[in-house]
């Protein structure tokens, strides 16, 4: 591994104006806290429409504690970039005028595509809605650094390690051609496709990032570690699929952000194409994921259920060639990441109940 101290990393940013699509979700308003870190100028370009406060109040059939941490979640991320000087425009870049009138007024020197629909699940019952989220503001996102945005040297994109499909061995790395199945994975495996594209016959500069089993501080986008500790700490089960041996590169956000920190501040500027996996590097079983939620809540009870079909068969993603080319190296193991982060959201929980039944 190419060891790269990260004080050396953050000073090639200088200067960069960074915007990021779809920049107060999870991924995004954790990686605009860390850029602002930075001294980077940073600019969050949000719909705010998945995972909205809007849609978090009128939803049905959610009680009030979850409701309310919800909701502190979702104001918090307000809050700290704020305070950490992020601009924020709320315009759907969908649309490309309002994209446009945002390229205009930030003139950003590197664009981060993370716009998406919350998760394959909610893809599914909406296709339609995947497909404009993720490949209609690509699109409008290229076609703008094509047409006059030139000092966008470099586009990052946030696909995912669903793009594979089933993994034939232990560990995939990015020289295995993607399978993916469903129209989240196929939707992502388009617009990677898309900006090779742009890169060949424009010479737009891409990054394409592709993370693992996500969690960590701020997430409402129920992910199988959020679904854990929230079920536990309300008394329901841990749903433990075909006994709980599925595995999955589980991967802190910190983890993330620094890769794409990274990622950001190496890349070779114009005409440069770059793909990594930005993940722990090392699998763990869903029943180990379990057991570090019943470390932290003790009475949390586990059911097995059968293996659910049209899952993927995951594993391992390999992070050899982040390492060499970035010195990107994850910290957190899912020993000490995940319990940090389930010891903070037990502390979340009791908050956002105690406000609830004062309510």
């Amino acid at each position: 591994m190419t060891e790269i101290p990260y004080e050396t990393i953050v000073d090639r940013l200088a200067g960069e104006r960074v915007m990021l699509i779809g920049g107060a979700g999870f991924i995004g308003h954790n990686l605009a806290l860390r850029l602002r870190e930075a001294g980077v100028e940073t600019m969050a370009v949000d719909n705010l429409m998945v995972n909205s406060l809007i849609d978090n109040v009128f939803v049905a059939g959610q009680d009030g504690a979850r409701r309310q941490l919800y909701q502190n979640f979702l104001l918090d991320r307000f809050t700290l970039m704020r305070d950490a000087g992020v601009e924020l425009r709320n315009a759907d870049a969908r649309n490309m005028a309002d994209l446009a009138r945002s390229f205009d007024e930030f003139q950003p020197t590197k664009a981060v595509h993370l716009s998406a629909i919350a998760s394959a699940v909610e893809a599914r019952k909406d296709p339609g809605l995947c497909f404009d989220l993720q490949l209609i503001t690509l699109r409008n996102v290229v076609e703008l650094c094509r047409l006059g945005h030139d000092r966008v040297d470099q586009v990052m994109f946030m696909s995912l390690s669903t793009v594979y499909g089933d993994f034939e061995g232990d560990s995939v790395d990015e020289t295995v051609r993607p399978r993916p199945r469903g129209i989240y994975a196929n939707a992502k495996y388009m617009g990677e496709r898309l900006l090779r594209t742009y890169c060949q016959q424009h010479g737009l500069g891409i990054t394409i990032v592709r993370p693992s089993a996500l969690y960590g501080e701020r997430c409402i986008s129920r992910r199988v570690s959020q679904i854990f500790i929230e079920n536990a700490l309300m008394g329901k089960p841990l749903l433990l699929e075909g006994g709980g041996d599925g595995r999955l590169d589980f991967t802190y956000i910190d983890d993330l952000v620094d890769g794409q920190i990274r990622a950001l501040a190496m890349h070779g500027g114009a005409g440069t194409s770059e793909t990594f996996n930005i993940t722990f590097g090392s699998a763990r079983t869903i029943a180990e994921l379990a057991s570090v939620v019943k470390n932290v809540v003790p009475d949390a009870a586990l059911e097995e259920r059968p293996r659910a079909r049209d899952k993927p068969i995951r594993g391992t993603l390999s992070t050899e060639r982040a390492e060499e080319a970035l010195g990107f190296k994850a910290k957190w193991t899912l020993d000490g990441g995940y319990r940090r982060y389930c010891e903070w959201y037990a502390d979340q929980w009791e908050r956002a109940r105690r406000v609830a039944e004062s309510n």
